[in-house]
Order: C-alpha cells, then structure tokens, then sequence
C-alpha cells in the first residue's frame, strides 16, 4: 500500500521517494504554506501524545506524514485539518 508522501509524489509527477519542503507543497498542492505550517505545528503536538507508540520515528516525520495524510482528500486527517485547508486554499 502507498503512503500518502507517494501518493502526492505520483500525483505530482516526482520520484516516490522524493522528500519535499511546506513550500514545495504549497506550490504544488495549492495550499498556502501558512496552513501547511499550522497543520505541521499540530502533528509535532501530536507526537508529542503519541510518540512513545512509534519509537523509530522523529516528531519532524511525524508532522510532515500529518501534512501529506492532509492534503490526501478523503483521509481521517484531511477531515481533521479541514478548517485550516479550507483556508488555505490559494485563490485564483
């Protein structure tokens, strides 16, 4: 099964694998970075609860999978993160 980060990799055209910055997703995704900043701040919060569950994982990749699981439409997170993605949303 694919991660998200794969997912949004495929999606946008890059390697699997490819590691990407909150301002590479903006640009790509859409979403402000500022909303891509707030949802990162909650999943480093996160961590912080649910941390000792994964011991083999960093806060910063816990946070960076909580903004890739976001922006994945129809995923738990992405109705969790549904206020600061909805104005996040870069006007054309």
């Amino acid at each position: 099964m694919a991660t998200f980060k794969e997912k949004f990799n495929k999606k946008h055209g890059q390697p699997k694998d490819t590691s990407n910055s909150l301002t590479k997703i903006a640009r790509l995704s859409g979403i402000k970075r500022s909303a891509l900043q707030k949802i990162y701040n909650k999943g480093i919060g996160a961590f912080k609860t649910a941390g000792p569950s994964r011991p083999n994982m960093k806060k910063e990749q816990w946070a960076m999978a909580r903004v890739y699981a976001s922006i994945s439409p129809g995923s738990k997170s992405s109705k969790i993160d549904a206020k600061e993605l909805r104005e996040g949303r870069k006007k054309n």
